[in-house]
């Protein structure tokens, strides 16, 4: 098996440190770039900032349209009577007066002919693995009850409880009795210890599902189940898949050309308790739901994001997840690129997980939790190294043109993060602050004003759409004003945007620069409200 790990720190060195390098150095270059040429030339710097509004403005009507339409596409999934379809495909028919998708009917005539189910939809057994640290039960209960209420059959669902040796005696008697008190309602559950202390493994999440999914091995061998009909799905203790989750996901797998080698995405959604979040966390988090719906729509740069699936039988040659990054679940599609010498996609599945917003048990907390999730997300730059060693440095079989284009999206996808909601703002005015005298460089504020003004009216609408449109029902315990609330936070909008994105960016890609590793998954604080007891705080890992 090709060696796929990411280099220890003291084995980094020559190419591989100016690629950790690049983005950074290119981040700050970028930001410097405006100054540069406006010292140089007042008209070409007006140009060159001119040209980077038109991309970002364009982008952002881009995005807008994907949103809408990405939105639509997620509620018409969620609505589709997926465990008749699965009948339908498994019995090879479809009744005319059934109504169904065109693209239905179509898999039902290939599956008879030139394109033959893996398997039918009723072999499948999916594993789901959900992690735990020190969360507390309020938050890991609600998540099993989501699998429950899942509309599969839950005999052939494995619940796994991935739980950390370092959450201490609470966590391990918890899942202790969370598998006593759920297992007859599931094919089966189990209780995984990931012992701490593994040599060559950070302390992360990625340590603790790669355990897990060889002790799952052992387990199917055990139980004489063929690893390809176990498909594999990995939740954070506080996320909950909606009821159709696992019936598409089925269909995707058995009716998907070369399904082995392909990751399934679903859509991240930070509702789980959006109404209990502090108002800057929830800008957040509708921000983020957003992008993912987005997202969804761009088949070509989908990528594996938190909570993903993939069969067993292509985690094994994969070597299962990574221990050795914080950013596990990006890193897993550049594992499995090359490991299947880039024969290898992630394919959408239009319905969501539902997770939480960050939220602590006090502001200051959880204003500093929230930074830590964007700064362990923008850390993903760490792979822009390890791409260019798996790619250019070492022998493959992977188109050079998919592999650059591949390459290019992730290092640009980084910079921009760092960027980009920075010199949207200040690059209109730094020609004319160089030269007052330039007609062009005076009347460049005022364009880049404009353009500025409409895209963040239609960016914001949008926005808040998302944000109405995928907000689960108000509690009982909050009146009618917090409906208003959720409309002046947006307010807020400035500070998450222009400032926090950019400062987790920045800081991910600083510590690159200078060899300061992220070598702890911090745990991302959350805290849980209950309508009978209170507010209890649980962590999310």
């Amino acid at each position: 098996m090709t060696d796929l790990e990411i280099p220890f720190e003291k084995d980094r060195h020559g190419h591989y440190r100016f690629f950790e390098i690049l983005p950074g150095a290119l981040s700050y270059f970028m930001l410097a770039l405006p100054i540069i040429l406006s010292l140089i030339n007042t008209t070409v710097a007006a140009i060159f900032a001119i040209l980077y509004l038109l991309i970002i403005f364009t982008r952002g009507i881009s995005g807008v349209v994907r949103s809408l339409h990405g939105y639509h596409v997620m509620r018409v999934h969620q609505k589709l009577p997926w465990s008749d379809m699965l009948a339908e495909l498994e019995k090879g028919e479809v009744s005319p007066l059934a109504k169904r998708p065109k693209w239905h009917r179509a898999e039902v005539v290939r599956s008879k002919g030139e394109r033959p189910l893996l398997m039918r939809p009723s072999q499948v057994v999916h594993a789901v693995i959900v992690t735990v640290y020190k969360e507390s039960r309020e938050v890991v209960q609600p998540t099993i009850e989501s699998i429950l209420a899942s509309k599969f059959n839950m005999k052939n669902v494995l619940l796994i409880l991935a739980y950390e040796e370092r959450g201490g005696k609470d966590t391990a008697q918890m899942a202790a009795s969370l598998r006593k008190a759920y297992k007859k309602q599931f094919k089966d559950v189990l209780a995984i210890k990931h012992p701490s202390g593994i040599k060559g493994e950070i302390i992360g999440k990625g340590g603790n599902i790669n355990y897990a999914g060889h002790k799952l091995v052992d387990y199917a061998r055990k139980k004489k189940i063929d690893p390809l009909r176990i498909m594999v799905t990995t939740l954070d203790a506080d996320n909950r898949p909606d009821p159709n989750y696992l019936n598409a996901l089925t269909y995707a797998y058995v009716a998907a050309p070369n399904p082995i080698h392909a990751s399934y995405q679903p859509v991240s959604l930070y509702t789980n308790n959006i109404w209990d979040a502090p108002a800057l966390t929830r800008v957040v988090a509708v921000g983020n739901s957003f992008f993912n719906i987005v997202t969804s729509l761009r088949t070509h740069a989908l990528r594996n994001f938190s909570s993903h699936s993939q069969p067993l039988s292509g985690l094994q040659q994969t070597n299962f997840w990574s221990g050795r990054t914080v950013v596990e679940d990006g890193h897993q599609f550049w594992r499995s690129y090359f490991a299947f010498d880039g024969n290898y996609r992630v394919l959408p599945l239009h319905v969501p997980i539902y997770q939480d917003a960050v939220m602590s048990d006090s502001l200051l907390k959880t204003l500093k939790a929230q930074f830590i999730q964007l700064r362990r997300w923008t850390y993903g730059a760490s792979d822009v190294a390890y791409v260019a060693e798996m790619g250019f440095y070492r022998k493959n079989n992977i188109s050079r043109f998919d592999l650059f284009t591949k390459f290019w999206r992730l290092l640009e996808g980084h910079i921009t993060w760092a960027i980009g909601p920075i010199l949207s703002v200040v690059i209109g005015s730094i020609p004319a602050f160089f030269n007052h005298q330039s007609f062009t460089a005076n009347e460049l504020p005022l364009v880049a004003s404009r353009m500025g003004q409409i895209g963040v009216v239609i960016g914001v609408l949008a926005l808040v759409f998302t944000g109405f449109r995928t907000l689960p029902k108000k509690p009982a315990r909050y009146k009618h004003h917090r409906t208003i609330l959720m409309v002046l936070q947006w307010v807020y909008l400035p500070i998450t945007t222009w400032l926090y994105n950019p400062l987790a960016a920045f800081n991910s890609q600083t510590r690159l620069i200078f060899k300061w590793y992220l070598t702890k998954f911090d745990v991302t604080e959350k805290a849980v409200v209950v309508e009978t007891a209170g507010r209890r705080s649980g962590l999310k890992s």
